[in-house]
């Protein structure tokens, strides 16, 4: 299944600034007044696998101003998708809110992190776990063959404050249950929950209350965490990661990297914007 999505058609060649690639902004959605996401043009030299982040940003005063983000798109589409949170005094979030198609975007040309296949154990299910935009990469596996290949299950679980902030996870679950290659190992596989923190919804909680005391595993009617089985992988808010990091450790469960695959990794990269 990998080799049929395994060639990227760019959408248009990118100018260079430097060591950066400017690609062209495509279209921006805003989903709420903390939350947006972007799409831009593709380079044909820009390669990353999915899960992994490059540095974007805007020029300012002459200058770079750079951030992390990940790459929410597939390895094989023929643009790139990103995620990000609204903050009013953010050196580079106060202006990237405000981008419109059309407008230039600095890309970095060499995508890293720890979010990757590679860097789990074998196992049958897959739990991704995040908070707001941490969801961005697990975008990316949730549309990559592979992630259905190595598991039985995937379990994607994104909490957010309000209901509004959930729309972009809620999109990608549901354009995948009727994509042309996917759709058909993503409806037996694919688990989706989805829970608030701020705001009345069908499931509301932190994620990690709602994993250490089984309310999850019960709306979701599945089994616990099992080591033996289950990996997971997390990306969100530091208190989420700490909690969690935390709970799986109890739990017996090791942290995975590039060196030493584990039944978990976390994405440690991302400051504040």
């Amino acid at each position: 299944m990998s080799d049929v999505l395994d060639n990227v058609k760019p959408a248009a060649p990118a100018k260079r600034s430097g060591n950066l690639l400017t690609e062209r902004v495509l279209d921006v959605t805003h989903y709420s007044d903390k939350l947006f996401g972007f799409r831009t043009t593709r380079t044909p030299s820009l390669r990353f696998q999915s899960g992994q982040f490059t540095m974007i940003g805007l020029e300012v005063d002459g200058r770079p101003l750079l951030r992390a983000y990940s790459i929410a798109s597939a390895y094989y589409d023929d643009h790139l998708e990103f995620l990000s949170i609204k903050v009013p005094d953010g050196p580079l979030t106060s202006r990237l809110q405000h981008i419109r198609a059309g407008d230039d975007l600095l890309v970095g040309p060499k995508p890293t992190g720890t979010l990757l296949l590679g860097n789990l154990r074998p196992g049958r299910r897959l739990f991704l776990l995040a908070t707001g935009t941490g969801f961005a990469p697990f975008a990316s596996i949730l549309r990559d063959p592979e992630t259905y290949e190595r598991f039985e299950t995937v379990i994607a679980v994104e909490g957010c404050r309000t209901v509004a902030e959930l729309a972009y996870a809620n999109g990608v679950v549901e354009a995948l249950g009727g994509h042309e290659l996917l759709g058909e190992y993503v409806a037996p596989q694919l688990r989706y929950y989805a829970t608030t923190t701020q705001e009345p919804s069908r499931h509301q909680g932190r994620i990690p209350r709602l994993m250490a005391d089984g309310t999850l595993y019960r709306d979701l009617d599945i089994a616990p965490l099992d080591r033996e089985t289950d990996r997971v992988m997390i990306c969100g808010n530091p208190g989420m990661l700490a909690d969690l990091t935390s709970l799986l450790q109890n739990s017996g469960f090791d942290e995975g990297n590039s060196g030493t695959p584990g039944d978990f990794v976390i994405e440690k990269a991302f400051a504040q914007r």
